[in-house]
């Protein structure tokens, strides 16, 4: 079976979510992944808590599980819900995982969620590249619409100009001297 199958790179992306600037998948969604329950997850993950220090994992506050529950429709504690507010695992703490839960499918999940994560990462690497060249195009454009106002402003000018005043010399060869000859 392909990781593919297993969990699909679509699904994984559609699950992750940004809390406190960090890219995060919540333990529900990671057990229906996994194919366990939530508690066993959070469980597993108890009886190894040594291996998911706060920049691996940790607590949503009230007011994160709030808008949560809010965003996502996942039920609150009274509907017969969560009694705790959820653990959001950061891609470091969903590698760690991969050594505590060692069945097959965690494993083919986890390698799934990590190519999720690289690919993530390349598509934000392409944006910023575009967003970096799209400022050096505007910045062109900017300058280029400055020569092109000087040279409007300098056409104008002539073309107000006063016409000069006085005698006018003559152009071309005196016929005088051609006389001459």
């Amino acid at each position: 079976m392909s990781t593919v199958e297993v969990a699909p790179l679509a699904l994984i992306e559609t699950r992750i979510l940004v809390i406190r600037g960090l890219k995060v998948l919540i333990d529900s969604d990671l057990a229906a992944l996994y194919q366990v329950t939530t508690g066993n997850l959070n469980k597993a993950v108890q009886r190894n808590r040594e291996r998911f220090p706060e920049d691996f994992m940790f607590q949503l506050t009230p007011e994160e599980a709030e808008s949560l529950i809010f965003q996502s429709g996942i039920s609150n504690e009274g509907r017969g819900g969560r009694r705790f507010h959820p653990y959001a695992f950061t891609e470091q703490g969903i590698a760690m995982l991969s050594g505590v839960l060692t069945s097959k499918r965690a494993i083919e999940v986890n390698v799934a969620i990590m190519r999720t994560f690289v690919r993530l990462r390349q598509l934000l690497a392409t944006h910023e590249e575009l967003a970096r060249r799209l400022d050096q195009l505007e910045w062109r454009q900017s300058e280029q619409d400055g020569r092109v106002q000087y040279v409007f402003e300098t056409i104008q000018h002539l073309i107000e100009a006063p016409e000069p005043t006085g005698p006018k010399r003559s152009v071309g060869f005196p016929t005088s001297r051609l006389d001459e000859s």
